[in-house]
C-alpha cells in the first residue's frame, strides 16, 4: 500500500523540475537537444582540428577568439531585438544560425576553411533573450535555481554525447558525428515554437526615455561593476577550456573515445553541481554559489596538472563540471536588477563586455599552451584562485 510518506518521496522525484513551467520546460527541452548535438562534437573539436586538419594550438586559439568576437558583436544586438520584438523568436533565430555550422566543418579540409561554420557557431542570440525570457516567467524566490536547471539541459545533453561523439568519430568518421549534430540543431529550433511569445512590458512606451539609451547605461555604476567582474571570470575561463582536450591527447595520449567520457563525466558534474549550487544561491548568496564554482575550478585544474590516473581524473573532471554553470550563475546575479522593460538589453551589456573582453582569451591560451602546457594551466589556477576570493565578497 502508498503510504503518505511514499507518496510525497515519489513526487519529490520531479525536483528540481517542478521550478519549471510549461514553456521553460519547453526551453529545457529544446536545449537539452541542442546540446546532444553540439556536445558530440564540441568538446573534441580543438582535438580534431589539431589531428585531421593539422591546425597549430596558436591556429586553435585564433578560431575560438573569432567565436568569441562573433558571440560579443551579436549579443547586444540579439538584448536590443529581445526587447522590442517576440523573445521567442529571437530564441529559434538563434538555433536557425547554428544549422548550417557542422555542415560547414564536415567540409573543411584545413582550418581556414572551418571560418565560416565557427562565425555561425559564436551567434549566439538565445544569451540575453533566455536570460530575459526565464527572468520574466519564473518565481523570483526560486531564480537561481530556475536558472541553474534551465543550464543543466545544456549539461545533461552533454553527459554522454561527448562520449557517443568519441565513439562514432572511431567508428564511422566525425563526417556523420557532424551530420548528426546538424539534425539535433534542426530539431531544437523547432520545439521552440511551441513556447508562449514573450515581449517586454512598456517597452514601446518607455523605450524613447533617456535612461534607456545605450550610453546612459553604459554609464550606470551596477552594470560597470558586474561587466568588469564578469569579463575577467570569462576571460579566464575562455583562456584555458579549449586546451583542456588537447592537453588530454597530447600530454597525457588519450585517444577519442577516453578524452570524450572525460568530457561526458565533466557536464555530469555540471548538472549535478548546477542544481546544489543553484539552491546555495537561493538560500544564502548567489555570490557564494559563483565562488564555489570559481574555487571548483581552481582545484580541479591542480588535479589535472598533478595526475595521469584515469579513476583520479574521473572525479576531477566531475568537479570541473563546476566552471561550467558560471554563465546561468552570473545570468541570475544580473537579471534580477534590469527593468523589464529593457531587460534583455541590461543583460546584454555586462555579456557583450564580457565577450569582447575574452575575444583574445583562446588566442593567449593558444600561445602560452605552446610555450608549455604546465604554464597555462597554473597561469588559470592562480587566476581562478583570485576570483574566488573576489566573488566571496561581492554582494548579490
Amino acid at each position: 500500500m502508498l503510504t503518505k510518506a511514499s507518496y510525497q518521496r515519489i513526487l519529490r522525484l520531479g525536483f528540481p523540475f517542478e521550478v519549471l513551467n510549461k514553456d521553460l520546460r519547453l526551453i529545457f527541452t529544446s536545449n537539452l537537444t541542442g546540446a546532444f548535438g553540439d556536445g558530440l562534437y564540441a568538446y573534441l573539436l580543438p582535438y580534431y582540428m589539431t589531428k585531421t586538419l593539422n591546425a597549430s594550438a596558436v591556429e586553435v586559439g585564433i578560431l575560438y577568439a573569432i567565436v568569441s568576437l562573433v558571440a560579443a558583436s551579436t549579443l547586444f544586438i540579439a538584448g536590443m531585438f529581445a526587447d522590442e520584438y517576440d523573445r521567442k523568436k529571437i530564441m529559434i533565430a538563434g538555433w536557425i544560425a547554428w544549422i548550417p555550422a557542422p555542415l560547414i566543418f564536415s567540409f573543411a579540409e584545413n582550418w581556414l576553411q572551418m571560418l565560416p561554420g565557427m562565425i555561425l557557431w559564436g551567434f549566439w542570440f538565445g544569451g540575453p533573450t533566455t536570460t530575459a525570457y526565464v527572468v520574466t516567467t519564473a518565481d523570483k524566490k526560486q531564480l537561481t535555481l530556475t536558472f541553474t536547471v534551465v543550464s543543466s539541459a545544456w549539461s545533461v545533453g552533454y553527459i554522454f554525447s561527448p562520449a557517443l561523439g568519441g565513439y562514432l568519430a572511431e567508428i564511422v568518421g566525425m563526417r556523420f558525428v557532424f551530420y548528426l549534430a546538424f539534425v539535433l540543431y534542426t530539431l531544437a529550433a523547432l520545439i521552440l515554437i511551441f513556447i508562449q511569445s514573450q515581449k517586454a512590458e512598456d517597452f514601446k512606451q518607455d523605450s524613447s526615455k533617456e535612461q534607456y539609451s545605450l550610453l546612459k547605461l553604459l554609464k550606470t555604476r551596477e552594470l560597470l561593476k558586474y561587466s568588469a567582474f564578469f569579463a575577467s571570470i570569462f576571460f579566464v575561463v575562455i583562456m584555458f577550456r579549449p586546451f583542456v582536450p588537447k592537453f588530454l591527447g597530447d600530454i597525457y595520449h588519450y585517444g577519442d573515445f577516453e578524452i570524450g567520457i572525460l568530457g561526458s563525466i565533466s557536464f555530469f558534474g555540471s548538472a549535478a553541481l548546477g542544481i546544489l549550487l543553484g539552491k546555495l544561491g537561493d538560500r544564502w548568496k548567489k555570490s557564494y554559489a559563483l565562488s564555489v564554482s570559481m574555487a571548483l575550478c581552481s582545484f580541479t585544474l591542480i588535479l589535472l596538472l598533478l595526475f595521469n590516473n584515469f579513476p583520479i581524473l574521473i572525479f576531477t573532471f566531475f568537479l570541473m563540471g563546476g566552471s561550467y554553470i558560471t554563465w546561468s550563475l552570473m545570468s541570475a546575479i544580473i537579471g534580477p536588477s534590469a527593468p523589464e522593460s529593457i531587460r534583455a538589453r541590461w543583460v546584454s551589456i555586462p555579456q557583450t563586455i564580457s565577450m569582447f573582453s575574452s575575444f583574445i582569451a583562446p588566442y593567449l591560451g593558444g600561445i602560452l599552451y605552446y610555450i608549455s602546457p604546465q604554464y597555462l594551466f597554473i597561469t588559470a589556477i592562480i587566476a581562478t584562485a583570485i576570483m574566488t576570493f573576489l566573488a566571496s565578497l561581492a554582494e548579490s
